[in-house]
């Protein structure tokens, strides 16, 4: 059986999140996946060029400083772009500053391409 490939990183400028990155990187590696690990402060360019590298299955996200929303702006014409629309795009974290509910901002990430956030 071939090995699902992840790739997995923090997204945006000076995002420090990288120990999720690492634990979600290890949990993921033990299930089976191929696990590729970006590092952080990762661009949303950097995602899509390792995607399309390594055939990946799937997109992990994790973002800590809350600028997530600005930083991912045009994502989803990026993935339709590269051939991607239909990778599964999960994002983590403390994704956005400012007085929304986790609804809100469930739903503003799933418009910009994530598949679950």
């Amino acid at each position: 059986m071939t090995k699902k490939t992840v790739i997995i990183g923090t997204v945006g400028t000076g995002d420090p999140h990288f120990v999720a990155a690492l634990f979600l990187g290890r949990i993921l590696s033990d299930a089976g996946f191929k696990v590729v690990n970006l590092g952080c402060s990762c661009s949303t360019e950097e995602f899509i060029k390792a995607a399309i590298e390594t055939k990946a299955d799937a997109i992990l996200m994790s973002s800590l400083l809350g600028y997530a929303e600005s930083d991912l702006r045009g994502y989803r014409d990026m993935l339709v772009e590269a051939g991607l629309d239909g990778i599964v795009s999960y994002i983590g974290g403390n994704l956005a500053i400012g007085a929304r509910t986790p609804e809100e901002a469930k739903k503003n990430f799933q418009e910009l391409g994530f598949t679950r956030v």
